[in-house]
């Protein structure tokens, strides 16, 4: 699923969609495709909506790499399940549906192993975090008629909660946007109507007394619904907190530039100061300027002299 805006990762998507947002010299996107393919997936396609001619003309190269792969694009907004939905009539066996703008590099094998043993109509991917208040939270139970326990790790999902306060959280497992259905779940998304897997499909399942099943993942997962998860999802996945640069980045002698990522051709001249940010494809950053906890987007410029901190700047 490709189609959001990702107005959140404003200015870094004013002219790429979420998913083609680069971490590491890669697209986000792909990081979940190689976990697919890994768990053996042999065919996919691309969900797109905003600047799908971006996503489709990426779709293209993996072909070169012997990957089956398209995309769909929406001519309106159908929501997460919405989007799928359209594909019902490919879609004729077991499948998996994954986020393509979080980076994961979640066992995604294991979780087809747990949905077959289980029999589930449906299964959820799940991460455990030290925090739940900012996500949705899920509570599993033994059997699908069984009560929430906290201490679950694999199980049936039997509740669900949004950003529960501390002291209202009855789990530590958060959805992590993989699913792997069966064709008589997607039957239950309404066609043409506009349809959410979590907010929408999952209630009426549970309702319904379908099983819905889940398993919490190995593996690195980050949700990079703002600038600073990039940094974070960068940060482990290097193993430390050192920048990173991009095709063309350059860094002059005298500059000093720490835990950021610096896309193509981005310029960070003499004597600058860049912290925890991240610059955009071509985005120059002039003598003696600082920069701390901001994003400044492609082709923008930070004076000399000047101080940035936690902004956001457009060119």
């Amino acid at each position: 699923m490709a189609g959001g805006r990702g107005t959140r990762l404003q200015p870094l998507t004013d002219h790429r969609p979420k998913p083609m947002v680069p971490l590491l010299g890669r697209p986000v996107i792909d990081y979940v495709k190689e976990a697919m393919l890994d768990a053996g997936v042999s065919e996919l396609v691309v969900t797109t909506g905003y600047r799908g001619e971006d996503l489709a003309a990426h779709v293209m190269t993996w072909s070169q790499e012997d990957v089956n792969a398209r995309v769909n694009r929406e001519s309106t907004p159908m929501g997460t399940a919405g989007s799928v939905r359209l594909l019902a009539e490919e879609l004729t066996s077991t499948f998996f549906v994954g986020s393509g703008d979080g980076v994961s590099t979640l066992d995604l094998g294991a979780l087809l192993d747990h949905h077959r043993a289980t029999g589930a109509a449906l299964t959820i991917g799940l991460v455990e975090v030290d925090d739940p208040s900012s996500f949705g939270i899920v509570g599993l139970g033994e059997t699908n008629d069984a009560e929430v326990d906290g201490n679950l790790r694999r199980g049936f999902v039997r509740r669900f909660a949004e950003k529960p306060a501390p002291e209202e959280a009855f789990s530590r497992l958060i959805n992590a946007g993989v699913y792997i259905l069966e064709p008589e779940a997607l039957a239950m998304v309404p066609a043409g109507a506009k349809y959410d897997f979590s907010r929408d499909l999952f209630p009426a399942m549970l309702d319904a007394g379908l099983p819905i099943a889940g398993l919490m993942l190995e593996g690195l997962w980050f949700d990079i619904g703002e600038p600073h998860h990039l940094l974070d999802a960068q940060a482990a996945l290097l193993g430390g907190q050192e920048a990173f640069l991009h095709e063309g980045a350059s860094v002059a002698e005298g500059a000093f530039v720490a835990s950021s990522l610096l896309m193509n051709d981005a310029r960070v001249a003499s004597g600058a100061t860049v912290q925890s940010s991240i610059l955009g494809v071509g985005a120059i950053v002039e003598e003696g300027a600082n920069v701390a906890y901001s994003v400044v987007g492609d082709g923008g410029l930070v004076k000399a002299g000047e101080h940035l901190v936690n902004e956001r700047r457009s060119a």
